[in-house]
């Protein structure tokens, strides 16, 4: 586990205005076909612009403050890390930074100034990979003793083509020095850096008017909120192809970042998803296709190229080459081998374990119910079919299944859900808590509605001892369902800040809006309508669902989470619905946390997990890696001289023999650290419960007049 970084795709519209007299002032560049407006996104942006004014959680207004936002963020789309373009560059773009909100509010307006400022743009790449190609001819001297910088974000911006030569001359190196690190002769290695750098010529020449424009919306869009987004006609297409999932493939959802393919999230019930290998953040640097095919080198692909790689026929293998997420450039590459097959719902479906607790003399029994996602079947549900698959209907049945088992706790395991249907996080609450309120959502207007529990009739199916166990990226209906039963006192939040997103989008189909031209379609719009608030009137927007017992995690929530986005809606408060929430658990919390601290000082695996962290942070705060091949084998040795140092303290201390390699270590036998803290904390709630200290469930909700 490391901790993680995500940058999601976000959206706008965008048209833009610059006298024709200014033009006279662009940089030189190399004359090239100029990649032009289509006729198509005039419209778009008129009716996305209307959108957002009128629907948008925010009523934003278009006026030059955003557009001096959108100028920032379309420039940071375009080289975040500060690569390509220069000092000069930039310069020239500011005569347009107050121009932009003029031209989304009108279709007459000229959006050449945005593809002018990506044609600089696309030739400062092309210019830069001409200058790699040349470094190719000789092989680099690996043995001096410099350093690359590759996080260039907070740098300054190059004044000069040859400081820009002096930063690529030092990228080229270090792309070297990765490949000789696996053991690559120089010929090889120049041949794979050959055929990268002209793959990446070959993409920006692939670049068409439709991916420009998207470009420039989702830049427009990051400045109203991270989760409003526009995709082109090409790109709704294969939404919607996920969103069916009707392709075989390796269920994880992916995106680009600067040269390589992220994973963004994986897919519950996906083959990546059932091998639990591949990790959101991880970085795809290589497919190849079957036991034996050939390495393909995807990095600077484009991300339907790629997509089109890992996809394919069902039972077949495909094998990816990773850098982990959260590697610095230069870490080891890990393979891992996945058999695609299509998503199937029933393997997305809630499972349920035991786990035996030894205490105070005795073996105590803890439910666990793991909860992926919050799904529910709605063709059957419509068509219906009362045997309809959904979250709630499955964790009632596992419920039964425990109790008749004999558990003393129930842990609801909800790390890495991200959300679902909002109808079954509401369900799922009125299992453990009486019907009643369970979330408030307010909209664009104002108006305040209330959801309660959608079956009326009293069926809590669990009034034991009870803990949701919650991480970063447990987000949307995850927060929902831990809010309510930490507002009810029904239970208590064992883990990690969740992620934050408390806000509510609506998806619009442009094709519906805007008359047909061509066969090319206009794309889609998702749109940020309202935000989600607890019943005592707290938003989980922005700050999440705080845990009543902290665990450490790798996960960064200084990297990870809303909080993270600075056009993140606010936190924020609305009138407190009527409900009746158990006795508070203040004292119980306490002494549970006494407990936990006390037994965690003597868990080798507890202090395993903190030294873990604490090493994988302090290697994480670099921003320069070594182009001395000797020291950066020294230092790769030493990291995995460290790491087998920290397991063999772990094991030792358990009474296990120690290893010789990492690799001798079974994923499958390695403790999940914080599932057995959680199983800790609901045993000492258990116990309590037994003699006295705490009283049975009492959460009833109070009915409206």
């Amino acid at each position: 586990m490391t901790a993680l970084k995500t940058h999601r795709t976000a959206w706008f519209t965008g048209l833009l205005l610059i006298a024709a007299s200014a033009l006279a002032n662009v940089p030189e560049v190399a004359s090239d076909e100029p990649l032009a407006p289509d006729s198509r996104h005039e419209k778009i942006g008129e009716v996305v612009t209307q959108f957002i004014q009128k629907s948008h959680y925010l009523h934003v207004a278009v006026n030059d403050d955003l557009s001096t936002s959108v100028m920032d963020r379309y420039i940071e789309s375009l080289d975040r890390n500060r690569m390509y373009l220069l000092q000069s560059d930039i310069e020239y773009f500011e005569q347009f930074r107050y121009e932009l909100d003029d031209i989304v509010r009108n279709r007459d307006k000229s959006l050449e100034p945005v593809f002018d400022m990506f044609s600089i743009y696309r030739t400062r790449v092309r210019d830069r990979f001409a200058f790699a190609l040349t470094q190719l001819e000789n092989e680099p001297d690996l043995l001096l003793t410099e350093d690359y910088q590759f996080d260039r974000t907070e740098a300054p911006w190059a004044t000069s083509v040859d400081e820009l030569d002096e930063i690529w001359r030092k990228r080229v190196k270090n792309d070297v020095l990765n490949l000789a690190l696996t053991e690559k002769p120089w010929d090889e290695t120049r041949d794979v850096l050959t055929k990268r750098y002209e793959r990446f010529l070959r993409r920006m020449d692939q670049v068409n008017s439709d991916d420009v424009f998207e470009m420039f919306m989702n830049a427009f869009a990051h400045t109203l909120d991270p989760h409003s987004s526009y995709l082109s006609p090409r790109n709704s297409e294969e939404y919607r192809i996920q969103m069916s999932l009707s392709y075989f493939g390796i269920g994880a959802s992916l995106q680009t970042e600067e040269d390589y393919v992220r994973i963004v999230s994986i897919i519950p019930g996906g083959p990546a998803s059932i091998d639990g290998s591949l990790k959101p953040e991880d970085r795809i640097v290589g497919v190849a296709q079957g036991e034996d095919g050939s390495m393909v080198d995807v990095i600077g692909w484009r991300l339907d190229d790629v997509v089109d790689l890992i996809r394919g026929p069902k039972d077949t293998v495909v094998r990816l080459q990773i850098l982990p997420a959260g590697a610095m450039a230069g870490d080891a590459n890990r393979e891992l081998s996945l058999t695609r097959g299509q998503v199937k719902l029933e393997e997305q479906a809630a499972k349920s374990s035991i786990i035996k607790v030894p205490r105070d003399g005795r073996e105590w029994s803890i439910g666990v119910i793991e909860v992926p996602s919050f799904y529910r079947d709605f063709r059957a549900l419509s068509n219906g079919d009362k045997d309809y698959t959904s979250t709630t209907k499955d964790v009632k049945r596992l419920i039964a299944e425990l109790e008749e088992q004999g558990i003393d706790g129930l842990v609801i395991d909800l790390r890495d859900n991200g959300g679902g249907h909002l109808t079954e996080a509401t369900a799922l609450s009125g299992l453990f808590i009486d019907n009643g309120p369970v979330v408030q959502l307010r909209n664009s207007s104002g108006r305040i509605s209330r959801l309660d529990d959608p079956d009326p009739v009293p069926r809590v199916a669990y009034t034991g001892p009870l803990a949701v166990l919650v991480n970063r990226f447990s987000a949307s209906a995850s927060e929902i369902f831990a809010a309510a039963i930490q507002d009810y006192a029904r239970g208590v939040i064992i883990g990690q800040e969740t992620f934050g997103k408390g806000t509510v989008q609506n998806l619009y189909s442009l094709d519906q809006y805007l008359k047909p031209e061509g066969d090319k379609g206009y794309g889609q719009l998702t749109l940020t309508i309202g935000k989600y608030y607890r019943v005592t009137g707290e938003s989980t927007q922005h700050r999440g669902v705080n845990p009543d017992i902290m665990l450490p995690s790798p996960i960064d929530a200084e990297e990870i989470g809303e909080s993270v986005r600075d056009s993140a809606l606010p936190w924020d408060t609305i009138q407190t619905t009527r409900f009746r929430a158990g006795q508070p658990l203040d004292s119980t919390i306490h002494s549970l946390t006494v407990n936990h601290s006390e037994r965690a000082k003597g868990d080798p695996n507890f202090q395993y997990l903190m030294q873990y962290i604490e090493d994988d942070r302090e290697s994480r705060s670099q921003d320069t890696v070594s182009l001395n091949i000797d020291e950066r084998k020294a230092d790769r040795e030493a990291n995995r001289l460290r790491a087998l140092e920290l397991e063999n303290e772990r094991r030792v201390a358990l009474g296990l023999e120690p290893i010789e390699k990492l690799e001798d270590v079974d994923d499958e036998d390695r403790p999940d650290i914080h599932l057995d803290q959680a199983a800790g904390i609901v045993t000492d709630l258990a116990l309590m419960r037994e003699i006295g200290a705490i009283p049975p469930t009492t959460a009833q909700v109070q009915p409206e007049n």
